[in-house]
């Protein structure tokens, strides 16, 4: 098929809304690693994480072998409100780049909180209205995962209550107000308002906190209040799952028009917009139907994959929530207060990492000065203002579409444009005025954290 055959949007029909969520899992030969009790060291039961997740979304986060699994039809119908989302095809960037490639992104972008996560936000919040809980707690980095829950929690009539990461409470007030405007408190964390939150601050003092420090408070406040449970916006196999409809949708509309893409890249935090842009093509690969080649971009100051380790840790910074296996930087270490807040963990999901760990997928790391040149870039030819997030995919996207150009090779570049980056003008503001640093942590300061992971097997 011709390329002017392909239009800018590649749209889906409502009927064409995926029906059912994919679990990576399923396919893979060699499962991830369990979650681990951190008193007992032995895989957690059903009943344990139970007391801090809802019950359907631990059988979901526990299921290893079903991998197509029902969305229920009130999450269907919300998603119809902003999904299917658009396939765009890049065509000002690539005249703009003179580059051979042909470059797609999946554009999250279409609806108010801005980003990817509402996909998951409402089904979390669907099942906590399903089992009577009266709210739920969650951290967030950058805001779009607190504000996707917000919106979800208001649309079910649940409390919500976020943590916010205090550098990003700081940095991106806006979206802490949108969390207001839907209804939920925001607490910037580290906070003096649970006895974690005191702990880290007295042995943190003057830190800017962390997404893990973020959690532990959230944790804390969840099994602590009757009727409310915690829940996360990545990381967790529950949240790809979810995020499935992301990567379900980006095949169905290259499958219209025939196209296989070379090479897909997404961004990297926890691993929820990753994860979910890929799943269907990681199906492939791990079926041994196709193969593609899989970029996971991650910022420099918070390198999990390229840098860290892949051992038990524990997922918060506090230590009471579980142990799971993933590449990490250690529970201990605190990112540079970066402008990607929502790629400021320490760790990195565990179905992924297992990925990465037996070659199925590849990773990198960029710096956050060239990720806002590529953000600026992009959004002057593609009219679209990228969340920093997603610029990192976007800087790899360039960087391969470049390449390309070098080489004289027609590959088909998909990437993630996970959210818009309208409530980030303070990192945009920094970077035009020259104040942007790149921070990279030194093999010292990384060795000061992973040598404290916990000792398991």
């Amino acid at each position: 098929m011709g390329t002017a055959e392909i239009p800018y949007k590649i749209y889906l029909d409502e009927s064409e809304l995926p029906t059912s969520w994919y679990n990576m899992r399923a396919d893979m030969k060699k499962k991830p690693a369990p979650l681990l009790n951190p008193g007992t060291g032995q895989p957690m039961k059903a009943e344990e994480l139970e007391a801090v997740f809802c019950s359907e979304l631990v059988k979901q986060e526990l299921n290893n072998d079903d991998a197509h699994i029902a969305i229920p039809q009130e999450i269907l119908d919300f998603y119809k409100m902003y999904r299917p989302s658009p396939l765009v095809r890049a065509y000002f960037l690539e005249k703009k780049l003179d580059t051979p490639a042909k470059i797609y992104y999946k554009f999250e972008g279409n609806n108010t909180s801005g980003s990817h996560k509402l996909n998951s936000a409402i089904a979390q919040a669907y099942y906590a209205k399903k089992q009577g809980l009266k709210g739920v707690t969650t951290e967030t980095g950058a805001g779009q995962w607190g504000t996707a829950l917000s919106m979800a929690c208001a649309f079910f009539g649940l409390d919500c209550k976020v943590f916010m990461v205090k550098v990003s409470y700081e940095q991106k007030p806006f979206r802490r107000e949108v969390m207001r405007t839907y209804g939920a408190s925001v607490t910037p964390s580290p906070s003096e308002t649970t006895q974690i939150g005191k702990k880290i601050l007295s042995e943190h003092p003057g830190t800017t906190g962390s997404l893990g420090c973020a959690i532990s408070e959230a944790v804390d406040v969840a099994v602590g209040t009757e009727g409310y449970r915690y829940v996360l916006g990545s990381v967790l196999n529950q949240v790809l799952l979810h995020q499935s409809v992301i990567g379900l949708e980006t095949k169905a509309a290259l499958d219209k028009y025939g196209i296989r893409p070379d090479i897909i890249i997404g961004c990297a935090g926890g691993g929820s917009n990753l994860g979910g842009l890929i799943a269907p093509f990681m199906g492939e690969k791990l079926r041994g139907e196709a193969d593609y080649r899989i970029i996971a971009v991650e910022p420099s100051s918070c390198p999990s994959f390229t840098r860290g380790k892949y051992a038990y840790d524990f997922c918060d910074t506090g230590r009471v929530c579980p142990l799971a296996k993933m590449y990490t930087l250690g529970c201990d270490y605190i990112p540079a207060p970066n402008h990607a807040g929502g790629l400021r963990y320490h760790g990195m999901s565990s179905t992924l990492s297992e990925l990465y760990d037996q070659g199925y997928m590849e990773a990198t790391s960029v710096k956050q000065t060239d990720v806002f040149a590529a953000a600026e870039e992009f959004a002057r030819v593609e009219g679209i203002l990228p969340a920093p997030e997603s610029s990192h995919a976007i800087r790899v996207a360039i960087n391969e579409a470049l390449k390309c150009k070098e080489t004289g090779e027609e590959k088909t570049i998909v990437f993630g444009l996970t959210g818009t980056g309208y409530f980030d003008m303070v990192a945009y503001e920094k970077f035009h005025d020259g104040q942007m640093e790149d921070y990279l942590p030194t093999d010292e300061e990384l060795a000061k954290s992973l040598d404290k992971l916990p000792q398991i097997g």
